[in-house]
């Protein structure tokens, strides 16, 4: 699985105020750790970037480009900023993100063809957040159809469904993975990707990395080839590249996930699940819906 480092990011109390004042060091170390960590792409979140917006993220580029040499997502809703940034950026960069707004294809899609750059599509329209696995559908449809009529090829698509916190939106993240499950029909070419942390958000923090990664396998279960992660959860990485932790069973860890999602019984090799086992069908039955979300689900 392909996977983008989240942690180069403004709102970091340590790396905000670096990037406000142009120090380069705070900014390369997260990019160099970010890469010996595994990292396939770093994630440049910028947020709305306001204020010299353009001038900070060709500054941003080019100083992680020095260090790590890894393409770059740029995350960012300053249109004239992600410009920028495409101009300066070595390789092939991803626009993240186009919205399936008007406004924001009618001035991003241009871009990504003019630099030949990927971009994430995002599945937010212009009434919202879409409700349900369907919209979702429309709107994936809608976007992929305008970028093939902007001459963006398939390959440089990468489709987010938006993945929303299970802990107060539990049917928006079963209406995420049903859109996976025809994904690979609807798409073809196409990647997926979403930002995986947010599936957590409002859980506790020691509970949020096994949220995360059951998510991660459930959705690589339908076809999900990329995900902008956490870049310090060595178990996540573990996962997401094919190997598995330890202390859960080693490679039957994936299969009970994906028992569970077939709605299989799930039996571990030794015939008895293990407590980490167990946690982690506990963990899938709440994000497919099956048990309803507490900040106590692992106990009950």
């Amino acid at each position: 699985m392909i996977l983008v480092g989240e942690n180069l990011n403004v709102m970091s109390s340590v790396l905000g105020p670096a990037i406000k004042n142009r120090e380069a060091k705070p900014v390369q170390e997260m990019a160099i750790k970010e890469k010996e960590r595994g990292m396939d792409y770093i994630d440049i979140n910028m947020g709305p970037a306001r204020k010299q917006g353009p001038e900070t993220m060709q500054w941003l580029v080019k100083t992680v480009q020095e260090v790590a040499d890894l393409p770059l997502f740029l995350d960012t809703t300053n249109i004239e900023a992600i410009e920028a940034g495409l101009k300066v950026h070595k390789g092939k960069a991803i626009i993240n993100s186009i919205s399936c707004k008007p406004e924001v294809m009618n001035a991003l899609l241009p871009l990504a063809k003019k630099y030949n750059a990927g971009f994430v599509g995002l599945l937010l329209g212009s009434e919202g957040i879409p409700r349900d696995a369907n919209e979702r559908a429309a709107l994936a449809v809608e976007l992929t159809t305008r970028a093939a009529e902007s001459g963006i090829p398939s390959e440089d698509i990468w489709i987010d469904p938006i993945v929303l916190p299970v802990s107060s939106q539990q049917d928006q993240v079963r209406g995420c993975t049903e859109f996976m499950t025809m994904f690979k029909d609807i798409l073809p070419g196409c990647r997926a990707t979403c930002g995986l942390s947010n599936v957590s958000n409002g859980a506790p923090s020691e509970l949020r990395p096994i949220l995360n990664r059951t998510y991660l396998m459930i959705l690589e279960k339908y076809g999900m080839s990329s995900a902008i992660v956490d870049a310090f959860d060595k178990e996540l990485i573990q996962i997401a590249k094919g190997g598995y932790p330890p202390k859960v069973g080693g490679e039957n860890l994936k299969k009970l996930v994906w028992d569970v999602v077939d709605g299989k019984e799930p039996v571990s090799k030794g015939g008895n699940l293990s407590e980490e086992e167990i946690n982690y069908l506990k963990t899938t039955k709440v994000l497919l819906g099956h048990s309803l979300y507490s900040h106590s689900w692992l106990k009950l």
